[in-house]
């Protein structure tokens, strides 16, 4: 088997396995991670309704402005705490976090971390 298609399927299992439990509501909505090389984006996700209720990401204009590179640990962090910000005035204060399949350290740590400080539970 092709190396990154083996990968890609273990990156598929791991993030099935880490959904499968978690189901987003109005009142518990799903806090969604997504991570790549060069970037960083999150967003709070009302599986009930089908809808996005907060997203913060490293290539918001607001946000990357402030940033030096979107992939470290620093821009994870002030991402975490913009989209708890956000949650927060929306009138969300505690979240399930979806971590996909990634890791709980280094970028996603720092998120969470982050987004706990500026008043999201989970």
């Amino acid at each position: 088997m092709d190396k990154n298609k083996k990968l890609d399927k273990n990156r598929q299992r791991r993030r099935f396995h880490v959904r499968n439990k978690l189901r987003g509501s109005a009142d518990h909505p799903r806090l969604c991670v997504n991570r790549s090389l060069s970037h960083f984006s999150c967003q709070l996700v009302d599986d009930i309704n089908g809808k996005t209720l907060a997203s913060a990401s490293t290539k918001d204009k607001s946000l990357r402005d402030g940033l030096k590179f979107g992939g470290s640990c620093e821009a994870a962090a002030a991402i975490g705490k913009a989209v708890a910000e956000r949650a927060v005035a929306a009138g969300i204060k505690r979240v399930k976090l979806d971590r996909g399949h990634c890791k709980y350290h280094g970028r996603v740590k720092a998120f969470a971390e982050a987004a706990r400080e500026a008043g999201l539970e989970f």
